[in-house]
């Protein structure tokens, strides 16, 4: 298998193509890649500060040179300390894509095993995500559980 690695800024443009490949197989995803321009600047920048609180941790495609196969990514939020995670500090799991043509080899698993051992360096006290029915296996295998979670959201 390919060695897992973290994204730098010139991975930017095969970022957002496994994000799309994410977005896509969501149910009544917007099949547009228009917002790529805009996102783009942004995502190098993130990129390019490995402090910061966003990481991507991706693997090279082994058949096809200067594409990604797969790609992790998460971000480091701070919330205000509560028993179990004095500090506040929560992990995000969000744009887990492995390319079609590079599925079941356990590539998701170990950019994965890589995001979470950087929020485990960061003093992450939770990490949450929201998992499609094809990805629960994997993240139950890795200690995900199921939360009632009353969560509600409002787009501004």
């Amino acid at each position: 298998m390919s060695a897992v690695r973290r994204a730098v800024p010139e991975d930017a443009p095969e970022v957002l193509r496994l994000r799309q490949v994410m977005i896509d197989s969501l149910p009544g995803a917007e099949p547009s890649t228009q917002w790529h321009t805009q996102s783009l600047p942004v995502l190098r920048e993130k990129l390019a500060d490995a402090g910061g609180t966003f990481a991507a941790f991706v693997i090279d495609h082994p058949e096809r040179p200067g594409t990604l196969a797969a790609l992790v990514a998460g971000t480091v939020d701070y919330r205000i300390g509560r028993a179990g995670n004095p500090h506040g500090t929560d992990g995000y799991v969000f744009s887990v894509a492995t390319d079609p043509d590079a599925r079941r080899r356990g590539y998701a698993r170990a950019c994965m095993e890589a995001l979470l051992d950087w929020f485990r360096e960061r003093g992450v006290g939770r990490v949450r995500l929201t998992a499609s029915e094809e990805g629960g296996p994997l993240y139950a295998s890795l200690g995900f559980a199921p939360k009632a979670d009353p969560l509600l959201e409002l787009r501004l």
